[in-house]
């Protein structure tokens, strides 16, 4: 009977972690067959390009779900690699913006590197307070890179 619990149990610990996506092609996958994607960035393990110039990146982390996102294959766009493009916006209380929209997009290629957008938007003139970019690659069990897909 204890052995029947602790597999019991184990069992429930297994089940509920996250299933991890550590390449493009598995997300689209994933994203083709009605699958909810959850990203998790880790800014610290990203690049973060200002005006231009690498700095230092924030030791801060956010998510957002793939929800609403576009595919467009190699060529379609011009584009050189394929890609996923969502985005989100929220509206959030900045301790030094006050109220601003919270705008992140993601780019994600089909060689696994990933551009991210953040922007604070002023709600009602649209004027851009914060724009950052930042560079990483999907995390995956090769590297230390800042961006987490996780099945959902």
């Amino acid at each position: 009977m204890k052995y029947f619990i602790s597999l019991i149990v184990f069992t429930i610990i297994v089940t509920a972690q996250p299933n991890s996506i550590t390449s493009f092609d598995d997300m689209m996958t994933s994203l083709k067959s009605g699958h909810n994607v959850n990203v998790v960035i880790h800014y610290a393990k990203t690049k973060l390009i200002m005006d231009g110039e690498e700095s230092e990146a924030p030791d801060a982390i956010g998510g957002m779900h793939i929800n609403t996102f576009e595919y467009f294959a190699k060529g379609t766009v011009r584009n050189e690699k394929a890609f996923l493009s969502c985005s989100e916006t929220v509206l959030i209380n900045h301790p030094f913006y006050g109220y601003v929209f919270n705008y992140a997009k993601l780019r994600i290629y089909d060689d696994n590197s990933i551009e991210i957008i953040a922007q604070y938007v002023d709600p009602k003139t649209y004027e851009i307070k914060m724009d950052e970019k930042f560079i990483s690659e999907i995390k995956n069990e090769n590297n230390d890179a800042g961006v987490y897909l996780f099945l959902n």
